[in-house]
C-alpha cells in the first residue's frame, strides 16, 4: 500500500503543478482577443488508467470509482465581445481548489510518514 500511496500522491502533486501553470496562462491571457481557456485532463481520468483501489474493510465504505465519476467539467458560460472566454473568477476558483488539494496531499503524506516512523519505533 505504501508504494501505491506515494505514487498516487506524487502523481497528484505533479498534476496540480502542471495545472497551475495552465491556469496561470489562462489568467495571463484574460485580455487576449479570441483566447479560450485550457485545462488539463481531469485527475480522475488520469487515475482511471491506473489500478488504484482503496482498501475497504466494511461493505458500506464508499468506493473511489463512485466519487470520481461524479466529477464533471462545464464549458465557459460566456465570452467577451472580442471572443475571449476566460472567466477570472472561474480560473481563480480552480487555483484555490488546487492549492487546497495540494495541502491535503501534503498533510496525508506527513501523517502517513509519521505513522510509519512510529511503527518502526522512530516516531514520537
Amino acid at each position: 500500500m505504501s508504494a501505491d500511496f506515494f505514487a498516487v500522491a506524487q502523481t497528484r502533486l505533479s498534476w496540480i503543478g502542471a495545472r497551475q501553470s495552465v491556469l496561470a496562462q489562462n489568467i495571463a491571457n484574460a485580455d487576449t482577443p479570441g483566447f479560450r481557456p485550457r485545462d488539463l485532463t481531469p485527475f480522475a481520468a488520469v487515475l482511471a488508467g491506473q489500478d488504484v483501489t482503496p482498501a475497504t474493510t466494511r461493505p458500506n465504505h464508499l468506493t473511489s470509482r463512485g466519487l470520481l465519476a461524479a466529477y464533471t467539467r462545464t464549458p465557459p458560460r460566456e465570452r467577451a465581445p472580442d471572443g475571449n472566454a476566460v472567466s477570472i473568477e472561474d480560473e481563480l476558483t480552480k487555483v484555490a481548489d488546487d492549492e487546497t488539494n495540494a495541502a491535503l496531499v501534503d498533510n496525508l503524506w506527513k501523517t502517513y510518514m509519521n505513522m510509519y516512523m512510529t511503527a518502526l519505533g522512530h516516531g514520537g
